[in-house]
This record gives C-alpha cells, structure tokens and sequence, in this order.
C-alpha cells in the first residue's frame, strides 16, 4: 500500500518559508537600491512603501524605532540606498523587506565611509558617555568654531548675547566644507585648547546636504574633538542632521541656537531664580526667628527661671552626698592600701637573701641526714645480697664438689672433658684434676655399667 503523503497547512508552509529567508546569510542583511513608490507614513509611526526598478517591484516596511533616526525625509519616487533584511508575513503570505537603514541614492560611497568610521570609532569607544565631561554651569567664555559669514554664527552670538550677556565669545573663523574645511576646523580647536582662555567650546555650522556636512565626518576632526581638554558642544546641521562630530562631542545640540541656549544659562531665568531663592530664604529665617522667639517664651517661663534656688538645693545635697561617699571610700581605700602594705613588707621579709640563705642552709642539713640515711640502708641491703650470692656461688663451686672425693678427667692435650668411656681408648693418657692438685694417668681398661669395655672383667689400672 503506498504511503500518504503528508499534508501542510498554508500557515506551515508560509512559517517553513519564513524560517527559510530568515535564516539566509545574505538575504539576513542587506542593501538595495531602488526608488520608493506607494509611500506612506502610518499615524503610529511605521513607514510602509515600495522599491521598486524598471524591472521589478518590493514591498517594504520601516518601523518607527528605525525611522526616527533617518537623515532625511523619504519622498514618492525618491532613489534611496536601503538596508535590512528579508522574512514573511504569514497573514498574506507576502514577502517583505524589512528596513533598518536608509540613505538618499547618489551618496552611498559617502554614507558608507560614514558608517565605517563611526564603527571603528565607537570601537575605540570615543563615543562612550563615561568619558564625555560636563558643561560649565556659569562659563565666563566661549570659543565659536565656524563660518563668519553663516547664519549659524549669528544665530549663535545672537542667542548667547539675549540670555547671558556678560559672558565673553572668542570667535575662530574656519571654512566649514570643502577639502580645505576639516583641517581649518583641527587648527582651531588646538588653538584654543593651547590659549586656554574659553571654558567652552561651540563647534558647527547650519543644516546641508551630507556632503557640505562631510568635513565634520572627517575622522581628524573627530579625534580633535575627543582630544579637546575644554568641553565641546556640537551644533551641526538640523535637528535630522547627525555626523561624527556629534557622536564624539561632550555634548549634542540639534541647531547652532539650541547649542548657545546649553552653553549658557538665560539671565532672566536665573533672576528669577535668585529672587525666588531669596524669598524662600527671607521666608525661612522669618521661621526660624519666630519658633526660637516662640521657645524662648517658652524657656523664661519654665520653673527654672521662675524659681532657680529651687533648683540649686537638689545639686547642693546631691554635692554633700557624694563629698561624704568620696571621704568614706578614701578612708577604705586608705586602710586596704596600709594593709596591702604590711603584707608585702611581710613577703619582703621572707624574701630576704639572709633569711633565705638561713633556710636553704637547714633545709640542705636535712638533705645531707636522709641521704646519708638512704645510703647506709643502700650498703647494708648490698652487703646482705652478696652475702647470699657468696653463699650459692660457694656451694655451687665445683672445687666444693671437688673437695668431697670428687675429680675432673680431661683428655691428653687437656682441651676436652671426659665425660663418658666412650671419649677415651684403653692406652690413652688423661688428666686427673683434683681439689689439691692434678694427675697423670694411663687407661689400662674400662668397665661400663652394665657393658664391658676394654677387658671384661679386669679393673681399670691407671
């Protein structure tokens, strides 16, 4: 019987077909070029359109978290570089290009250079906020890096002039694009970090295309910037307008106006400020004067002021009590201290080398008596002990044995003892050894007992 064959839903096959363009190396990211057509801004933010060239068509979704960051503003029929990457929606079972980044088509070069710098800088971590410094509250001067002939110097000195007007501006001209542009701008920074004279540093110019803002993408004015010892704010372009020098600088401003308005405070704010200060500080000391007026009342017409010799009998008896507890702990420690005394005099006295010496003296005679004591008792036990060892060692003697009839045989070189009959030969010679001398004697014959030895029946003759 064949096998069935499975059967899919259109969900999971529209899911498997997902999966399988999610999952793409190339089709994960990627850039495209194309011109936008069907746009549309939705209310909640998101960007839905359609990329299409002579020969095919894309549809393509922004979301708001993306598009919030865009450099421009997409228009119908705009030709766009876009980058991001490819999935389904299961819904409608469309494929869609999902856009993360997006550049208008004819500076792509630039806006690539753009990326690969910004990368490697924030690698080194220049853009890091931990090492971005905080602007001056009150600067007493501020340095101005841009063009003289702008708007954005007037908008600046304008703005500075309207909300601090004590506060001094060092101007340094620089071209701000052109090839000549991002050194004119390097200069100018080293030159006011070397002079020292400013607390605050404005570098900018006003809004343009990414190639009249490209000299503040220049990686040597990035790294100016970051190496500046003086603050830095950045002022460049519009509020959509962001380069490198923004990323790098301590602090971003949307417009060179905006950059004016944070580097300085605005005088009639601050007015105000002080005068509420004040107010508020009038108002607390009318406070504090009124609740210590209030205790102060209070204080006179407590008892204690109303009656003081009331108070002062208490600490008088108190006083006599504690004179009469030191004078009868004075004489308590006064009589342990005069016994304390003549005990130590007594130790002392025992102490004494003399009295010592008495001492030791009788106690080494009393010594001197038990160990001659203990020595006689030691030699009379000795002297009864060898006595006895004497007594045994006499009795076992062989000269005592010797000295009842008794002898020794040895054989003829006298080196060994006859014991038996057995050890000598008739005709041998042997030594008699008795108790008051020795003899030489010749075996003429043995006789055992029970067994004849030599000629049975004869006496043995020596």
């Amino acid at each position: 019987m064949a096998k069935q064959p499975r059967i899919y839903s259109i969900k999971e096959i529209t899911r498997y077909i997902r999966m399988k363009l999610e999952s793409d190396n190339l089709l994960g990211d990627v850039w495209l070029r194309g011109e936008i057509s069907n746009f549309t801004h939705h209310s909640s933010g998101h960007m839905y359109f359609t990329l299409k060239d002579s020969d095919s068509r894309l549809k393509c979704i922004m979301f708001a978290s993306h598009n919030q960051r865009l450099p421009f503003i997409p228009r119908e029929g705009a030709k766009v570089m876009a980058r991001g990457n490819f999935s389904v929606y299961e819904r409608d079972g469309n494929y869609q290009f999902y856009v993360t980044q997006m550049q208008p088509d004819g500076i792509g070069s630039l806006y690539l250079a753009f990326e690969q710098l910004k990368k490697k800088l924030e690698a080194e971590g220049l853009f890091d906020p931990a090492r971005k410094r905080s602007i001056p509250r009150l600067p007493k001067a501020i340095g101005v890096v841009t063009s003289p002939t702008g708007a954005a110097v007037r908008d600046i000195l304008i703005t500075l002039e309207r909300r601090f007007p004590n506060v001094h501006v060092s101007l340094v001209p620089v071209l701000v694009q052109g090839p000549q542009a991002a050194p004119a701008i390097v200069k100018a920074i080293e030159l006011l970090n070397r002079e020292q004279q400013v607390d605050v540093l404005i570098v900018g110019r006003g809004g343009g295309s990414l190639e009249e803002l490209w000299a503040f993408n220049e990686e040597s004015v990035a790294r100016a910037i970051a190496g500046s010892l003086i603050p830095v704010i950045s002022a460049v372009g519009h509020e959509t307008d962001y380069t490198i020098a923004d990323f790098v600088a301590d602090l971003r401003a949307a417009t060179p106006t905006a950059a004016a308005e944070l580097a300085v405070p605005h005088l009639m704010e601050m007015r105000q400020q002080v005068d509420q200060a004040s107010r508020r500080l009038a108002q607390a000391l009318r406070h504090t004067v009124q609740v210590r007026k209030e205790r102060l009342a209070r204080v006179r017409r407590s008892p204690l002021f109303m009656h003081p010799r009331r108070y002062l009998l208490e600490p008088a008896q108190r006083l006599d009590r504690l004179k009469e507890q030191l004078r009868t702990r004075f004489v308590r420690r006064s009589e342990r201290s005069r016994e304390r005394l003549v005990r130590l005099q007594g130790a002392l006295k025992r102490s004494h080398p003399g009295a010592r010496a008495e001492a030791a003296a009788d106690r080494l005679t009393d010594l001197q008596k038990q160990l001659e004591g203990i020595m006689r008792l030691k030699v009379r036990d000795r002297r009864s002990a060898l006595g006895s060892a004497v007594r045994q060692l006499d009795a076992l003697s062989p000269l005592k044995v010797m000295a009842r009839g008794y002898g020794l045989i040895y054989d003829e070189k006298e080196e060994h003892l006859v014991k038996s009959i057995q050890d000598v030969q008739p005709g041998d010679l042997v030594h008699v050894r008795l108790a008051d001398g020795s003899l030489d004697c010749h075996v003429w014959g043995m006789k055992g007992e029970g067994k004849s030895g030599g000629t049975e029946g004869n006496d043995t003759n020596i």
